[in-house]
């Protein structure tokens, strides 16, 4: 019995040290990352002078009714705020159109086409879906090379780490244009994603769905359907 209660205890012990030392990687591997790309965190005022191929407004959820969520409707607004300043000439709207009855790629066009964005200018990439495929698709479908990434901030060191990684260059604007419910909950998932997205980084898998090229210097209207 004292054995058995000895090797609990030194179980436990394994356990909790694994725990802190996992805990102390995935803090440094955090601040690492948002120190890195804080300097390419830019104000939506200072673009200009970046020459964008596109900005890149990355998808988040849809509602039941076909509405955006209040984050991506921020995240669309603040990216037709920059093409509307001339921060870019095209609208890269990139996010998950992988299954019937879900399609946040064609929400965000509408809202854009409802702002008077030309449809030429606007392309989707249906297979956004995730923040890694994302951005190796702007890379290799869309064959952007500089680009603005719209998404909300706390979002944004993991979305410029990855497109450092992938060899674009890069700036981020932050869409925090309200404040959001269930945000801690969002930062701790955060947490995890950045690790997971430093392995992918290291290691370059190809993102679920590549398929032709589709240059972002042409037409957004080859991106329909």
């Amino acid at each position: 019995m004292k054995k058995a209660k000895k090797g609990l205890r030194r179980f436990c012990l394994v356990l909790l040290i694994l725990a802190l030392l996992g805990g102390t990687v995935l803090c440094i591997l955090n601040a690492v990352m948002i120190r890195s790309t804080s300097a390419q965190i830019l104000a939506a005022d200072a673009c200009g002078d970046f020459d964008a191929d596109c900005i890149l407004v990355l998808g988040a959820g849809v509602r039941e009714d076909g509405s955006p969520s209040h984050m991506l409707r921020d995240r669309i607004d603040t990216g037709i705020m920059l093409y509307a300043a001339g921060a870019a000439p095209k609208l890269l709207m990139s996010g998950d159109h992988g299954r019937v009855g879900y399609d946040e790629v064609n929400v965000m066009r509408s809202r854009a086409l409802a702002a008077n964005v030309p449809s030429a200018d606007i392309f989707m990439d249906h297979a956004g879906f995730s923040t890694y495929d994302s951005l190796y698709r702007a890379r290799d479908v869309f064959a952007v090379k500089r680009l603005i990434i719209v998404t909300q901030s706390y979002h944004l060191p993991r979305a410029l780490h990855i497109a450092n990684a992938l060899g674009l260059e890069a700036v981020g604007v932050s869409a925090d244009l309200n404040r959001y419910y269930g945000q801690l909950g969002r930062d701790l998932r955060e947490a995890a994603a950045r690790a997971k997205d430093t392995v992918y980084c290291w290691f370059r898998p190809q993102p679920v769905v590549l398929g032709e090229v589709i240059p972002i210097s042409g037409s957004g209207e080859a991106t329909l359907g």
